[in-house]
This record gives C-alpha cells, sequence and structure tokens, in this order.
C-alpha cells in the first residue's frame, strides 16, 4: 500500500478477518510507536508456525506499519529506502535473478530465497536488482 494509505491498511482486508489471537499478541509486543519491523514479523512467522503473509494480513488489519524493510525498501525514515543500486553483479546471482522473474518483477520472497541460496545478505539481492533495473514486489508482507 502507498504512503497515503497510511493508517487504512485494514481496508485490503475483507471487514469479518479474522486474525489468530496469539499472533496478534506477538505482533502488539512488538510493537513500537505503531511500527513493527519486518525482521520482527518473520520471528513471530517462525515462532507461531505461521506464513509472513499471515502475520502481514494481521498487522495490516491492526493498523500498523512496516518499517525497516530487510531489502532496504522501505521504512528508513524520511529516506523511506535505503538500498543502493549494487557498483557489480555477479553473473551467478544476474542469472538467479532473471529466472526468477515472474511479471518482470523479482517477489521478495523469491528475493530472500536467492540470499540464502547464495549465503549472502538479502539486501545484497535487492542492490543487484537495483542495479539491473528490476522491482521488487510484491512484498510477503504485503507492504507494497
Amino acid at each position: 500500500m502507498a504512503h497515503q494509505d497510511k493508517g487504512k491498511y485494514f481496508e485490503k482486508h475483507p471487514k469479518d478477518s479474522i486474525i489468530d489471537e496469539g499472533v496478534k499478541e506477538e505482533i502488539l509486543a512488538e510493537v513500537q510507536n505503531v511500527n513493527i519491523a519486518c525482521k520482527k514479523a518473520e520471528e513471530i512467522a517462525g515462532k507461531k508456525g505461521v506464513t509472513i503473509g499471515d502475520v502481514g494480513k494481521a498487522i495490516d488489519i491492526l493498523n500498523i506499519n512496516i518499517v525497516e524493510c530487510q531489502l532496504g525498501l522501505f521504512g528508513y525514515g524520511e529516506k523511506k529506502k535505503i538500498v543502493q543500486p549494487a557498483k557489480e553483479v555477479t553473473p551467478e546471482l544476474k542469472i538467479k535473478i532473471e529466472r526468477a522473474l515472474q511479471e518482470g518483477t523479482l517477489p521478495c520472497a523469491v528475493a530472500w530465497k536467492i540470499a540464502a541460496q547464495l549465503n549472502i545478505p538479502r539486501m545484497k539481492v535487492c542492490a543487484a536488482c537495483e542495479a539491473l533495473k528490476i522491482k521488487v514486489k510484491p512484498c510477503q508482507l504485503g507492504a507494497f
């Protein structure tokens, strides 16, 4: 959702949407100033045995902002995005990214998988995408 939708994230979901109480409690325990870090959302998903998408939906319904994207794409104050284009992209990384494209973009979840496969930081995959002029979306939390 775009910046102008801030505070209306719940509108992405049906009015009768239900969220797991345990997930809700974990989220609320991690919220600071109506914000939750992407990393904390990932940790909650693992701890509660649900998908990161389920946690993202709960975050939306609770009208909480997701900050500090692990790919560096959003949630970093005035700068918003901190990832910078890579100065160079290894052939192996470029091939993995290009083979994984879906309708010309690289899904966030796939970027994470590529990082794990190559044992590199997630933001390095996103930096390569920036250099290659490839958008990373959708966010697995539903943030954009």
